[in-house]
């Protein structure tokens, strides 16, 4: 099957029953998506499919055959951090750190998406990814900063 993984066109014998979370971790060492619950209940394994902010955990790798798929990884533009990852670091919006890589990309699925457009929005949109840290307040804040960057700077 093929698969572009972070901008790279890559070949792979996948077999069926490999979920497109183990394929990315296992066999091609991209560890920055995480496995938690692997029910699609926690989040911390979200990535992004064609744009789309999906739990890698639930999706079989063989049935996404010529997709797109971004992880955390593959945001940063070389040095450049996504917007997202930025405004995590600078809203310090993670404690342990092990939900973030699915946060930043649901946050950056959100973004996307073009829905909330109110804190309350974001809060409900980003349901899905659990933080048992807490840390949902500078979570909320980081995201509304990515969200104020990407309109040109304005609100947060």
């Amino acid at each position: 099957m093929s698969l572009k993984i972070n901008g790279a066109e890559t070949q792979l014998d996948v077999a069926p029953w490999t979920t497109l979370l183990d394929l990315l971790r296992e066999s091609l060492q991209l560890t920055g998506t995480k496995k938690g619950c692997d029910h699609g209940q926690c989040g911390a394994c979200t990535v992004l499919l064609d744009g789309q902010r999906i739990n890698s955990c639930l999706t079989l790798a063989v049935m996404k055959d010529g997709a797109s798929v971004t992880t955390v990884e593959g945001l940063a533009q070389g040095e450049a951090l996504h917007p997202v990852q930025e405004a995590f670091i600078e809203q310090d919006a993670f404690q342990c750190g092990y939900c973030t890589p699915g946060q930043i990309c649901s946050a950056v699925g959100l973004i996307n998406e073009g829905k909330a457009k109110t804190p309350g929005d974001i809060r409900e949109l980003m349901s899905g990814n659990l933080c048992r840290c807490g840390a949902y307040p500078n979570i909320l804040a980081a995201i509304e900063q990515a969200m104020g960057k990407r309109q040109g700077g304005a609100g947060q």
